[in-house]
């Protein structure tokens, strides 16, 4: 079962403070600041009893530029999903997301009915973040850039790419975060007559 979700960073600090001197303004000297580009994190935290959890993830660049989308395309959408079906175990993957519009669109749909044989996905309720696991993971992420201040969008990359790798390393996390929404794995057996 993996659950998909997205988050995103600019080049303004979290919150849109920095630290400054008592009784002085802070500023903050940022390459782009308010018309720079965005790091857009597509993520899929992925649970099996019996198996450690894995964190898949890919980054959607966005520098402002004509015609570049701002967020994830549906394409980068399969793709993802697609290096998930690779690289778990079994090979078979249940998606649960939220309902953002491209998570209902005709050709997503068609996708995953023409992948019936490994992919099953499955919808979270409207408003109903406390039920993803991946919520937890942006929360994390985003804890620990809280005094990072990145110079352009290859410095905010590495430090995103980095922090991930930190919690993709770390299953006992990917474990907890599935913890603090109340959902468990453990299946029931099937009830015969």
């Amino acid at each position: 079962m993996c659950f998909l979700d997205e988050t995103g960073q600019g080049l303004r600090p979290p919150g849109g403070r920095s630290w400054s001197r008592r009784g002085h303004r802070p500023q903050v000297r940022v390459h782009g600041g308010d018309h720079g580009g965005r790091i857009s994190v597509a993520g899929l935290v992925c649970y099996r009893p019996g198996m450690r959890p894995r964190l898949i993830y890919r980054l959607h660049h966005y520098r402002r530029r004509q015609g570049e989308r701002a967020a994830f395309t549906l394409t980068e959408y399969k793709s993802l999903l697609q290096a998930a079906h690779q690289q778990l175990p079994g090979g078979k993957i249940v998606p649960v997301w939220d309902n953002l519009n491209i998570h209902h669109s005709r050709s997503m749909r068609a996708f995953v009915d023409a992948h019936a044989d490994w992919l099953s996905v499955f919808y979270l309720p409207a408003y109903a973040p406390d039920l993803d696991p991946t919520e937890s993971v942006w929360s994390l992420l985003k804890r620990s850039m809280a005094n990072f201040l990145a110079t352009d969008l290859d410095h905010l990359t590495g430090m995103i790419k980095h922090r991930l790798k930190v919690i993709q390393h770390h299953p006992e996390v990917i474990e907890g975060c599935l913890v603090t929404t109340g959902l468990t794995l453990h299946t029931t057996p099937a009830i015969t007559n």
